[in-house]
């Protein structure tokens, strides 16, 4: 998950509750620091691996109450967060497991077979997300817990098919080898299909996301106050992006589409209406 597939955490919002606001930032600068290893500047992939090993230490280091120097400003913080709200440690890891995989994906140029796979690596990319969330506003649930899980894998889903052009270009290939199959599409040379090939994949792959977020938006109902109302928004505006990938024509090899100051009444009024 790249930085701009943060967009939607609730780092230090109003609607977020605020005794809950430096562990949930702390979680923020956790992820987002390992994704500028993962994905930022020219390092070789032994590198990025070798550093995300060693920021991987790091983490135990803080479970274990005792935060190490390096990435201090992340590490502090996050130590305070866990020993506080006894945060688990699996999620935090699932993340790092997510990074790892990105960078060997990438080096190795692989892409996904199939979405089962695809789905795989949101468990760990975004789901994990949700669930530290949940901990934090104490919901742990076997019911919310999956419908956390829906919510998450979609917004990734749809942060993948926003960025299919972008993520092409820069080595990372989450369609689904599958369903290009199923669209005649060669998932090594997907630029190369037919327009209207590519526009069919895309509607096909948004229609799955716009699902599994229906699956998963009942959730809104079981998150008591503020953050009820974060995740209402959050939801709606995953949903909101969708409309604006079929506003494009489903061509996002081409151009990104993004919400502006002209979507925030329609997702304000959708999110109340939920």
């Amino acid at each position: 998950m790249r930085v701009d597939h943060y967009e939607n955490f609730p780092v230090a919002s109003w609607l977020c509750p605020p005794r809950l606001r430096p562990p949930i930032a702390a979680i923020y600068w956790f992820a987002r620091t390992a994704d500028d290893i993962a994905d930022e500047g020219e390092a070789p992939a032994a590198q990025r691996l070798g550093d995300l090993a060693a920021y991987r230490a790091a983490l135990l280091a803080a479970a274990a109450g005792q935060p190490s120097e390096a990435w201090s400003p992340v590490f502090r913080p996050l130590a305070r967060a866990i020993a506080d709200h006894r945060l688990p440690l699996g999620p935090l890891q699932d993340l790092l497991s997510a990074f790892e995989q990105d960078v060997a994906k990438t080096r190795d140029g692989a892409g996904y077979a199939d979405r089962a796979e695809l789905v795989d690596y949101c468990r760990r990319s975004a789901d994990p997300v949700g669930r530290l969330l949940l901990h934090l506003y104490g919901v742990g649930d076997a019911s919310s817990l999956a419908r956390s899980d829906r919510v998450c894998t979609a917004l990734q889903l749809i942060n993948f098919w926003q960025d299919i052009g972008q993520d092409l270009a820069r080595g990372r290939r989450y369609l689904p080898a599958a369903d290009c199959a199923a669209h005649g599409i060669d998932p090594d040379r997907p630029h190369d299909a037919p327009r209207e090939a590519r526009v069919a994949l895309v509607r096909a792959l948004c229609a799955w996301a716009r699902e599994v977020m229906l699956e998963g938006a009942p959730l809104v109902h079981r998150i008591p106050g503020r953050a009820g109302w974060e995740l209402r928004l959050v939801v709606q505006g995953g949903l909101r992006i969708l409309a604006r990938i079929e506003a494009l024509g489903f061509d996002t090899f081409h151009a990104r589409p993004k919400l502006g100051a002209a979507d925030a009444l329609p997702v304000l009024w959708r999110a109340v209406r939920m």
